[in-house]
């Protein structure tokens, strides 16, 4: 999709990027000034300022134009969803006992853990107050959104906590799980840009549709980075997920189509709940040989051609072409 445009579009595109994106960190580092006592907030701002490509802010605000609004309208409520976001990573990153968040120490490895808890159930209630700061009608609605997807993202940690102990995952849960996990935050961004501007419900059902595919896209390309991607970029340690014993996209597909050889590692993988470090190379060439990279980029495209389709109801031309340049953009990440 990136040839589609040409090059001083890309550019114009990436200049806006960089611009919002400056705000939204300026903005962040704000959220906590001068607050007390630095036991909680001093682990609350460095989990929120360690960087990131600020996807999730960035589509509240493409939303909010692409809906009629401006950026302005919804800066508050962009924050209000990093800082969810931020709330989830904290304890993500405690439940897997990771040591790497955006090539820094995780916040429980630097403040201990009872401070990451307790800095993370702070970040979901400042979030909260900062939605508050741009909600101005349709109130219920909004809360209902911004609540909803509080408990989904929840149950999809839960299942993923789950599928840990299963032996048997299926493709559908592992999409299920996915969908609550991550696709649902993407959608709420857009949901949310929309909704606080006063679109109507098909706008806002339209650039849901939108953050939904493009999450379930992430979240597969996530997994092929994982292996796949270099760790200085990707800011995590590689092939984490299988060290972990993960069930991602990538195993559950290798189980679909496994041969004898393959059957006889992903046995022991499940039976020893991950591999050896020394193992991931072993795994990187089964996945080529199974054509398991091939299955997971289908289905990215698929999910992003999806979330393209969904805004063609849109009017709003230039929100609307960011936008798909930012799909785009994340499909062809490396990090």
């Amino acid at each position: 999709m990136l040839s589609n445009y040409a090059s001083d579009e890309f550019q114009k595109y990436e200049r806006i990027y960089e611009k919002e994106l400056t705000k939204i960190e300026a903005g962040l580092n704000e959220v906590f000034k001068g607050m007390s006592p630095h036991s909680l907030y001093d682990p609350c701002l460095y989990a929120v300022t360690g960087g990131g490509k600020r996807i999730r802010p960035f589509m509240v605000l493409l939303s909010g134009a692409a809906a009629g609004g401006k950026y302005e309208h919804v800066f508050n409520t962009a924050l209000s969803v990093e800082l969810f976001h931020n709330f989830t990573l904290v304890h993500d990153d405690i439940m897997d006992n990771a040591d790497k968040r955006r090539g820094r120490k995780t916040v429980h490895l630097k403040y201990g853990v009872s401070s990451a808890i307790l800095s993370g159930d702070n970040l979901i209630a400042v979030a909260y107050k900062y939605l508050m700061k741009d909600v101005t009608s349709n109130h219920q609605y909004i809360f209902n959104l911004f609540t909803d997807a509080i408990i989904e993202v929840c149950e999809g940690q839960s299942l993923d906590t789950d599928f840990e102990r299963k032996k048997n995952v299926s493709i559908d849960e592992y999409k299920l799980m996915i969908k609550k996990k991550t696709a649902i935050l993407l959608e709420l961004c857009c949901k949310l840009g929309s909704a606080v501007v006063g679109a109507d419900q098909g706008t806002t059902e339209a650039l849901g549709a939108y953050g939904h595919n493009i999450g379930m896209a992430f979240q597969i390309q996530d997994d092929l980075l994982d292996i796949f991607g270099d760790e200085k970029q990707f800011g995590k340690t590689v092939g984490r997920d299988l060290l972990e014993g993960k069930k991602t996209y990538l195993i559950l597909k290798a189980i679909e189509k496994s041969d004898a050889k393959a059957k006889k590692m992903l046995n022991l993988f499940i039976t020893n709940k991950g591999i050896k470090i020394d193992q991931i190379s072993e795994f990187k060439e089964m996945y080529k040989r199974l054509g398991v990279i091939e299955d997971a980029e289908k289905e990215i495209k698929q999910y992003t051609a999806l979330a393209f389709e969904a805004l063609n109801s849109i009017k709003e031309a230039e929100a609307k072409n960011i936008l798909i340049w930012l799909g785009t953009k994340l499909l062809t990440r490396n990090n």
